[in-house]
């Protein structure tokens, strides 16, 4: 088994080679649901994550994915993320900044090769770039508080699997 990282990265993956069935496996990740987590199971797939109660803006959850190796053996994938909605709310305004700033950066060399003022462009290009560091900041502070959560989660897995 490779351990869990000190460094959590960003949706940090793994997987981990089971001597197990995969059905064994997925029952008993189906069955283990003790406070404060809460496990679902759409078909080989498990997703935990936090009750509502320990449930934060940045709270993790953990996807694992279980293949079957041969009849006795099982190969579990996990990956680490924020919640979905959050992760696509988050992508949604970089991709905004970034689609701001090259139409920023359009109109600045159209007004610019036409003889025209620009220093707005200038201005609000720039403002994109700061919104753009305070975003990827904001995003850093959020996976640091995220890290104790995806350490109880793993924990979790453990337990569920010795």
């Amino acid at each position: 088994m490779k351990p869990l990282p000190n460094d959590i990265v960003l949706r940090p993956r793994f997987q981990l080679e089971l001597s197990e069935t995969k059905e064994k496996l997925l029952e008993d990740f189906a069955k283990s649901e003790i406070p404060p987590f809460l496990v679902k199971r759409i078909d080989e797939h498990i997703f935990i994550k936090f009750n509502k109660e320990n449930n934060h803006f940045w709270s993790p959850q953990l996807h694992l994915e279980i293949e079957e190796v041969d009849p006795k053996n099982s190969k579990l994938y996990g990956i680490f993320g924020p919640n979905p909605t959050l992760w696509t709310f988050f992508m949604f305004l970089h991709f905004g900044v970034a689609t701001a700033f090259l139409i920023l950066a359009v109109w600045g060399y159209s007004s610019s090769s036409l003889k025209k003022p620009y220093t707005l462009q200038l201005v609000l290009m720039a403002f994109m770039v700061v919104l753009w560091i305070v975003l990827y900041i904001f995003g850093r502070s959020g996976k640091h508080k995220g890290k104790p959560q995806m350490q109880e989660l793993y924990r979790f897995m453990m337990n569920v699997l010795t």
